[in-house]
């Protein structure tokens, strides 16, 4: 597992979002800079709220499931919640939605748009305790600059 700059991802997103006011364009550019840069993953991308559910948003990675219920699994947990869900192994959360088989621990942080909760990013690893705290502190500061720009 390779270590990643957080500093330099979070300045290479601000970078390739600035005066990009298309929430849709800023999202695919960041599940694509998310799949390149962080290593071990298989999976990421957003969730946004609509009608009251997570509907797939923009995202790298297999075929995922296109509806989940805010409150279910780790998406829903997320923005029931609203607090970063950091899971070394998925097969062990209460409600698992398994998307894809080979996912084996997830980190999912929930997105704000003028005080609410908009949606979710979600990062799906094939190796169990892929996420440490530094990752955690890493996203976290990543979804706040897509704060900024949705």
């Amino acid at each position: 597992m390779g270590k990643i700059d957080y500093d330099e991802l979070n300045a290479m997103l601000a970078s390739i979002t600035e005066g990009v006011p298309y929430t849709m364009t800023n999202l695919a550019n960041a599940s694509a800079l998310l799949f390149e840069k962080l290593s071990d993953i298989n999976w990421a991308g957003f969730y946004t709220i609509k009608d009251s559910k997570l509907v797939l948003g923009p995202f790298q990675g297999k075929v995922a499931c296109t509806i989940i219920q805010i409150g279910k699994g780790v998406c829903g947990t997320a923005v029931a919640t609203d607090s970063t869900q950091l899971v070394p192994d998925v097969h062990k959360f209460p409600g698992h939605i398994a998307c894809d088989s080979a996912s084996n621990s997830e980190i999912v942080i929930p997105i704000h748009r003028s005080g609410q909760v908009f949606g979710v990013l979600d990062i799906d690893s094939p190796v169990f305790d892929r996420f440490s705290e530094e990752d955690r502190i890493g996203l976290e500061a990543f979804a706040r600059i897509l704060e900024s720009v949705i």
